[in-house]
């Protein structure tokens, strides 16, 4: 079951994130989410937002995400590649499996796909593990974007006609 993330799920939901940063550095992913990323006070401003979602199995978070519908700044400016619809778009940021279940991925990603036929999401070029699931999951490699820091992300959409 996917739901809203509630106030009271915050110390489990730093737990998978916690899962995912090791799983990312064990897989090559070294620099991705440094510092603790996202900090406790990211995920509860997405909270409070009505942004944040898990996927919950039997009482258990199985994985975490923020489904932010409307223009990410980050988004505005996309080099060597072009976005596939100027159109209304849903960001899929943070995603994040507790590594309990495969396949979340999956169910997170058409969760969304119910609620807007534009999704955006974009990945570190060392996660090379969420490139080809997004690649998998029908998402098209789209060019680079830029954070607020000007890291540099792959930027992926899925585009349902």
């Amino acid at each position: 079951m996917i739901r809203l993330a509630k106030f009271k799920d915050i110390d489990e939901i730093l737990s998978v994130y916690e899962t995912a940063r090791k799983f990312m550095r064990s897989t090559g992913n070294a620099t991705q989410w440094n510092g603790g990323y996202p900090q406790k006070e990211i995920l509860m401003e997405d909270i409070d937002k009505k942004q944040l979602f898990v996927l919950e199995i039997d009482g258990e978070i199985h994985a975490v995400f923020a489904f932010i519908k409307g223009e990410d700044p980050t988004y505005c400016y996309i080099e060597n590649g072009a976005w596939l619809s100027d159109e209304e778009y849903f960001a899929v940021h943070r995603v994040a499996s507790a590594g309990k279940s495969k396949g979340v991925l999956k169910v997170c990603l058409d969760f969304c796909k119910g609620f807007s036929k534009n999704l955006r999401i974009d990945t570190h070029e060392d996660n090379k593990v969420m490139q080809h699931l997004l690649e998998k999951n029908d998402f098209k490699r789209c060019g680079i974007i830029y954070l607020e820091n000007g890291d540099p992300r792959i930027a992926f959409e899925f585009l349902n006609k």
